[in-house]
């Protein structure tokens, strides 16, 4: 008989874990995970361990440090690890683990619900159970699992709010997928760990994001620069156009790199690529140390 896959399953509270508080709902474990996981241990030998219990707008730099430092702890005991999470910052955790957990030789499977296990029309039932199973699949690395779907945590965005299809895999297919065949994986999309596994727990928390808009006032970048700021992602027009005429930005940003602060510049278009050098406004942003 075959030996039951040992699993270890992380909380840190989100939709899934949430029941009805004065507020409006509030993540706290609650009895529901604990019958499902019973039913799973027919299957798989299971551990829990409780990280944090937040709702996951509420998860910041802080958290990811905790939550990669506990899976590095606890991996070598272990065939791999599934992690709850809330909806609305996985993309954001599911990516910065990736780097952080770097080279991980054990699947990490990132999970949560849009609704919470406590309603009878919870999605978590569904995903919770994939994502066990998406941890027998002899993957290594970080995904996340959601609406039947196994996706590398790098390219997963959350784009609906209330649907149950709630993240897509941007300019990747998902690499695995629950039909009436069961979960079937593309290897081909795998990720396969060459080096030994690192932890990688060191963060600058001084970056920010900007979503460049038509008419932004230049001197948003000097505000920036005195609050220390390390570095700044643009998320800029098209393939990556930014305006110099009458609002010169791109002589702005050759100010803000001058001063030491790393300037990334992507495209705010959230499919297909960036490619500065088609347009004068592109172009332009490269030759300014962008």
């Amino acid at each position: 008989m075959t030996a039951k896959k040992r699993i270890l399953l992380l909380t840190t509270g989100g939709t899934i874990a949430s029941v009805p508080g004065g507020e409006g709902l509030e993540p706290r474990r609650s009895e529901v995970m604990e019958r499902e996981l019973e039913q799973l241990r027919t299957y798989y030998d299971i551990s829990v361990k409780d990280v944090i219990c937040l709702d996951s707008s509420n998860i910041r730099p802080e958290e990811w440090q905790l939550i990669a430092r506990r899976i590095a702890e606890a991996k070598s005991g272990y065939d791999g690890i599934v992690l709850s999470h809330g909806t609305d910052t996985m993309a954001y955790t599911a990516g910065a683990l990736s780097f952080m957990l770097r080279n991980l030789d054990i699947p990490l499977i990132m999970t949560g619900s849009q609704l919470p296990l406590l309603h009878p029309l919870s999605d978590g039932v569904e995903n919770i159970r994939v994502a066990f199973t998406a941890v027998c699949e002899d993957i290594q690395g970080v995904y996340v699992c959601f609406n039947r779907k196994i996706m590398l945590a790098t390219r997963v965005v959350k784009v609906r709010t209330m649907n149950f299809d709630a993240f897509e895999s941007v300019n990747i297919e998902p690499c695995g997928r629950v039909d009436a065949r069961g979960l079937r994986i593309n290897r081909q999309l795998l990720i396969h760990p060459t080096n030994a596994f690192a932890l990688e727990d060191e963060l600058c928390k001084e970056v920010v994001l900007i979503k460049l808009i038509p008419g932004m006032n230049p001197l948003l970048f000097d505000k920036l620069a005195e609050m220390d700021i390390r570095g700044i992602v643009i998320e800029a027009f098209g393939a990556g156009g930014i305006n110099f005429v009458r609002r010169d930005l791109i002589s702005k940003l050759e100010e803000i790199v001058a001063r030491g602060i790393s300037v990334v510049v992507c495209s705010q278009c959230l499919y297909e690529y960036s490619d500065f050098s088609i347009y004068q406004t592109g172009q332009k942003v490269l030759q300014h140390g962008v």
